[in-house]
């Protein structure tokens, strides 16, 4: 009897019940030398209709004879991040796990190899455009998709995993989410609580966060920034004024775009490029992810500042000189935040969230969710999560801040919230944390030491153009 239900409500979650253990195969992918294990899974956009998208997923076999049958289920971020993106992770965060444990990574549906849905992109054309003609270009290329975006959400993403779960014969896993990934893997041990032994998440999205209010979270993390400027004898000195100088240069572009005539940082053309406020933000919001990336920001606020924009526009291109592998999926971001995030962002809440940093994104987000026409999912209140969660943040995180894993706890049972003093988004691959996280894996019902955390330092601050200071 017990089966036959087991059997009724994967039917009905719209997970098919595993036969015998997918055949997988060996394969050799970027950023990985030696050769792991791939399966094709075919799934169905929608429940109860046929498989008709391959679902791509690697396998990194443990390193030890006798594994331990619990694998590490790997969930990347974004929206729109693939696993498959996040493979060189096996050498740094997950070096120490992959000891005892496979380790499995899920091109969740959308990004990477499971039908990637991205639009194409020339940096050094849409540098020479306005924002209005990028957005213009983007509204054409969801327009052409023939993509059925209200499949792409969440909750089919853990349907999706559930699927992996099964299809390789697994039984209890583990879950590592990173950012946007976090958000899944909450989804997924609501959903299907009897397959979760534990949950790592790195970068912790509360399960009620409106992913494009992050107006006030990442406007913290510049002014921590300016204050550990001012703080630091050096940068204090060769940058006497820079909060004065970011303010100058946001209000200068703000009366209007400025055409730059400046040798392309990459290819040494002489061209014109376009530099407007919401470019200037949306890079300094980015950098901001990464304090190794943040601590260069006054000496590119002072160049510009000065006239002296080349550091700036080369560190603007910088994603983009990788974007033909290994970007972020444009229109599976779009799908999962138009119609999970922007139904919520409501106009009381982008007026709270207010910050310069972001003041330009709820709009365009908007004007792209009208042409990606897709309906709204309902939020539903989180319900308790019963496995180990251990949750990671970095204190100088300008999105996932430690408040926000605070928030994510208060519906877990039993959890271990670690903060990094000295880091921004993202903690596993740094300092102990890969010790400490292979330490919780073995015995999730054990408090974790993370006063080790405190000893990743802070990076040095960048005084000229030879780069950051020994």
């Amino acid at each position: 009897m017990k089966s036959i239900l087991l059997l009724g409500a994967l039917l009905a979650a719209g997970v098919p019940a595993a036969a015998a253990p997918a055949a997988t195969r060996s394969c050799h992918l970027p950023g990985v030398e030696e050769a792991l294990r791939c399966l094709t899974l075919p799934v169905a956009l929608e429940p109860g209709k046929p498989a008709t998208l391959n679902l791509h997923v690697t396998i990194a076999p443990a390193l030890r004879q006798g594994a331990r049958p619990d694998p590490l289920f790997v969930l990347a971020g974004g929206p729109g991040e693939a696993g498959s993106d996040v493979l060189p992770l096996l050498s740094t965060a997950f070096r120490r796990v992959r000891a005892t444990r496979d380790i499995v990574f899920i091109d969740q549906r959308g990004t990477g190899l499971s039908g990637k849905l991205d639009c194409p992109s020339d940096a050094d054309e849409d540098a020479q455009l306005s924002d209005a003609d990028v957005d213009a270009a983007m509204r054409r290329c969801i327009a052409a998709s023939k993509a059925p975006f209200a499949a792409y959400t969440t909750a089919a993403a853990a349907r999706d995993i559930e699927s992996v779960r099964r299809a390789l014969d697994y039984g209890k896993i583990n879950l590592w989410g990173g950012s946007y990934g976090t958000r899944l893997a909450q989804a997924y041990a609501r959903a299907y609580p009897a397959g979760v032994r534990t949950l790592t998440l790195d970068a912790v999205a509360a399960p009620d966060q409106v992913i494009p209010a992050g107006g006030r979270d990442a406007q913290a993390a510049l002014d921590q920034l300016f204050a550990q400027c001012a703080r630091d004898a050096a940068c204090a000195r060769a940058y006497p004024h820079l909060r004065a100088e970011f303010d100058a240069l946001v209000a200068k572009l703000d009366a209007g775009p400025l055409t730059l005539h400046l040798a392309d940082p990459r290819t040494a053309r002489e061209e014109d490029v376009t530099m407007t406020s919401a470019r200037l933000l949306d890079t300094v919001r980015n950098m901001l992810y990464s304090p190794a990336d943040a601590r260069r920001l006054p000496f590119l606020v002072h160049s510009a500042s000065a006239g002296h924009w080349q550091p700036f526009v080369a560190r603007r291109n910088l994603a983009a000189d990788f974007a033909a592998e290994g970007s972020p999926a444009t229109l599976l971001h779009l799908a999962v935040v138009c119609a999970e995030d922007m139904p919520r962002f409501t106009p009381a809440l982008a007026a709270a969230d207010a910050s310069p940093l972001t003041r330009t994104l709820g709009e365009r987000l908007r004007g792209l969710c009208r042409t990606m026409n897709v309906p709204a999912v309902p939020y539903a209140a989180p319900t308790r999560i019963a496995a180990p969660v251990l949750l990671l943040s970095g204190a100088l995180d300008p999105v996932t801040p430690p408040h926000r894993a605070r928030d994510a706890a208060r519906f877990m049972d039993h959890v271990q919230l670690l903060t990094a003093p000295n880091v921004g988004h993202g903690v596993s691959q740094l300092g102990c944390a890969p010790r400490l996280l292979r330490a919780f894996l073995d015995r999730p019902e054990t408090k974790i030491d993370g006063a080790c955390l405190n000893e990743i330092p802070a990076p040095t601050f960048q005084l000229g153009a030879a780069g950051p200071q020994p």
